[in-house]
């Protein structure tokens, strides 16, 4: 080879060396449901015992395995685990992500257990199919997540048990070897800010995973992982969602209340969770068991009456001691007319 000849060859980039290409690994795919109702004015999710020898422990979202040979879809396979663990016939469902790490605890598992990717689907159901009779227990969300109910105005607990602990942990400097900071580009002050509305900023009723993720990472609540030095806050006082499989579901649930509070401001989501006809007293305190906040009754009765959501069925509801209360029904019509016929109730509270 002449003189050239080497010199272009030493220019010639290095040749990349292929990836080493890994043995497939097994996994087991986990379906996990959130299903929601309302009970008077208390917003409710269905769970079942974590161990089902132990019904005073733990609880789960119903949740199980996705075999292939027995459920012909997804779909149908939530809903075989959910009739199976609490006699619902799940209608409509939706699904709202999938989790591959839920901070499993690898001591409770053999070496040759699979990983688990769990898809995770929210439902809302109504009065009819409301049973207590059946497998589910029914807690409000706000059970797991006391810091989301604003209905009575800023929570106690979030300016008690949260903001003191998340000062002195925002107040830490970031490190870059601190791989579950998930937004390197903001420092912890400025997540907190955007998640709880500090700092002038405004609270955002479904930013509940993004505020569930940050306590987490803080030590905080749930399970903080094996590198948390802090514990959770008040951890005998909260109920936990723990799966022997899908480990922590608070993710799960975060995620579906966050979900729910987005679909009834751009679609009629509410009324699943409505009986057939309805005061709109009613109809208000649902809203405010769903969304958080306290809601002026006339600008609400303003916003569903206004938007055509809503129209009277000529019949009233006697009430002891009070004036007779109109009934009213879901307006279907809304559904040709707009593209988004939710309601559409502002947020932002300081």
């Amino acid at each position: 080879m002449d003189t050239r000849a080497r010199h272009l060859e030493s220019e010639l980039p290095a040749r990349v060396r292929a990836p080493i290409v890994r043995a497939p690994e097994p996994i087991t795919v986990g379906l996990s449901a959130a299903i929601f109702a309302v009970r008077g004015d208390e917003p409710v999710v269905a769970v079942v015992p974590a161990d089902p020898e132990d019904a005073e422990g733990d609880t789960a979202l119903p949740s199980g395995a996705f075999s292939p040979r027995q459920h012909r879809t997804l779909e149908a396979g939530v809903r075989f685990w959910v009739k199976q663990q609490t006699g619902i016939d799940l209608g409509t469902s939706r699904q709202i992500g999938a989790l591959s790490d839920c901070h499993q605890d690898a001591t409770r598992l053999p070496p040759s257990a699979p990983a688990v990717v769990s898809i995770c689907y929210e439902s809302l159901i109504g009065p009819a199919q409301f049973d207590d009779q059946n497998g589910a227990q029914w807690r409000s969300w706000y059970a797991y997540f006391p810091w989301e109910d604003w209905r009575r105005g800023k929570p106690r607990y979030l300016v008690d048990a949260i903001e003191p602990r998340l000062e002195t942990w925002a107040a830490q400097p970031h490190e870059e070897s601190d791989a579950r900071d998930a937004h390197p580009a903001l420092d912890r002050r400025q997540r907190v800010g955007i998640a709880f509305g500090w700092d002038g900023m405004a609270w955002d009723e479904e930013s509940v995973l993004e505020r569930y993720d940050i306590l987490c990472e803080a030590g905080l609540a749930g399970e903080a992982g094996p590198d948390s030095t802090a514990a959770p806050m008040d951890a005998r006082s909260l109920p936990r969602l723990r799966h022997p499989l899908l480990g922590n579901q608070g993710r799960v649930l975060a995620g579906a209340i966050g979900g729910v509070r987005r679909s009834v401001k751009v679609r009629p989501a509410i009324f699943e969770l409505m009986p057939d006809v309805f005061t709109l007293f009613e109809l208000q305190k649902t809203v405010e068991a769903i969304l958080g906040p306290h809601l002026h009754k006339q600008n609400f009765r303003r916003l569903v009456e206004g938007g055509g959501l809503v129209e009277p069925t000529g019949d009233y509801r006697l009430r002891t001691g009070g004036r007779p209360a109109q009934l009213y029904r879901f307006r279907r019509n809304v559904l040709l007319e707009r593209l988004a016929p939710g309601v559409r109730v502002k947020g932002g509270r300081g």
